[in-house]
């Protein structure tokens, strides 16, 4: 994206004609800079740990255990979310002799994160470290991916901000009109919108419907994985900025890396849900939450 529409206003013509918005993206001018992205990251982090921790108990979850895990994932997730988008823009991170710039590769503060990368690394952080403490995973899961769903429905908005992560030109009603010089604009899919509000719907299905329902380890996760699946295999599809697998392709088109995941993990989160209720039949009685409440009143018993 050229710095020139960074600095220009962003308006809705089809739905408020007269009304412009111009922020820059850059809150304070320190150092590299303190951008409004990392402020409004962080925002949505802070929020979806208190959410987390007061809904933990509903799943046998201790909140020090909770606060805990983040300290180890928080890190490690920022990690992976960088390593995955270098390793899919490796060819903006060479010198000139092929070798990779090191230091390049590592300046987040010039943007290049992830979602799925740090998703994954959280994932794999959740596992081991449930693993060590003797906690069911599953339960864990249930319980973060609510906060996934809340840091990235609020972190999208930083995109907004940037002028980033919107789609291709359409003429929709709620289209989102940007300026590529001063006497030119493009009227494009404002996906960082589409993105943030599927994922509010994915948070309150599982607040409101799915958690009541609840009937082993791991639901809430998987549906997560299938609902932002869906939504981002139809989002990334819109957006033209997407990371593409090396120079593969498929029936001569360029294949769009999250794209193609989103579409394996909503498959195989809908398989594997479907297993669990239809053959597995599980019982509520064995979710972690209740034998954890069975094991204490059995120890208060004695």
């Amino acid at each position: 994206m050229n710095s020139f529409m960074r600095e220009m206003p962003v308006s809705f013509p089809g739905l408020f004609p007269n009304f412009e918005i111009n922020i820059d993206p850059i809150a304070l001018h320190i150092g590299h800079g303190v951008y409004w992205y990392g402020i409004i990251i962080a925002f949505g982090f802070l929020l979806a740990v208190v959410f987390c921790a007061r809904r933990a108990n509903r799943y046998g979850i201790r909140q020090d255990d909770l606060y805990d895990m983040l300290i180890v994932a928080t890190p490690l997730s920022v990690i992976g979310a960088r390593l995955y988008y270098v390793i899919f823009y490796l060819d903006l991170f060479r010198n000139q002799d092929g070798g990779i710039d090191f230091g390049r590769a590592v300046a987040i503060w010039d943007g290049g994160l992830a979602i799925y990368g740090g998703v994954i690394a959280a994932v794999l952080t959740v596992f081991f470290f449930c693993r060590h403490k003797k906690i069911n995973v599953g339960a864990m899961l249930d319980v973060g991916c609510m906060g996934l769903f809340i840091g990235q429905m609020i972190g999208r908005w930083g995109n907004f901000v940037n002028r980033e992560a919107f789609g291709a030109e359409t003429t929709l009603p709620w289209r989102m009109r940007l300026w590529e010089s001063a006497d030119h604009f493009i009227e494009v899919h404002p996906t960082f919108f589409y993105e943030s509000l599927w994922n509010l719907i994915g948070l309150l299905l599982i607040v409101l419907v799915i958690e009541k329902y609840r009937r082993f380890d791991g639901q809430n996760f998987l549906f997560y994985l299938f609902w932002y699946g869906l939504g981002r295999a139809w989002i990334e599809g819109l957006r033209t900025d997407s990371l593409y697998l090396f120079d593969w392709t498929i029936f001569g088109e360029p294949i769009r890396v999250s794209q193609m995941l989103s579409v394996v993990l909503c498959i195989g989160a809908l398989l594997l849900m479907i297993y669990q209720i239809k053959v597995k039949k599980p019982s509520k009685e064995n979710l972690y939450v209740n034998r954890i409440q069975e094991k204490e009143e059995t120890v208060r018993g004695d």
